[in-house]
């Protein structure tokens, strides 16, 4: 896994990393475990569902509140984690380091395209206040 200064990141609170395997493994930033409080439960989304960028595809829970977690990529859902589904507790602790699920993006061009309309960290810590 990159550091999380090669992350690139939605206005919705969720991580994308590219990784070597040409999947993109997705997370929720530390603002958004913060904003949520203890984490309890993550609904995962369904391996092989295809998504839109920008799309709800996933919930998470906390004692505060729900959040759905959105695709920061368009593509097909391959692998999830199944450390967050025993110990989703783990998101709050680590949210750079613990992904949620993978993406297989559509395509090269695709990718480069939507990667484009997400932010780096500091752009990222600029808009989210942190």
């Amino acid at each position: 896994m990159n550091s999380q200064d090669t992350f690139k990141f939605a206005l919705t609170h969720e991580w994308a990393d590219c990784e070597a395997d040409g999947l993109i493994w997705v997370g929720i930033s530390n603002h958004a475990q913060e904003a949520l409080g203890d984490v309890m439960f993550f609904q995962a989304p369904k391996i092989g569902q295809q998504v839109q960028q920008g799309e709800a595809i996933a919930v998470i829970e906390s004692v505060k509140a729900a959040s759905d977690i959105h695709a920061p990529v368009s593509g097909e859902v391959v692998a999830l984690n199944e450390v967050v589904d025993a110990s989703p507790e783990l998101v709050n602790e680590k949210p750079y380091a613990i992904w949620l699920f993978k993406i297989k993006p559509l395509s090269d061009a695709d990718l480069t395209s939507e990667l484009e309309k997400l932010m780096d960290l500091d752009q990222y810590n600029s808009s989210a206040g942190a």
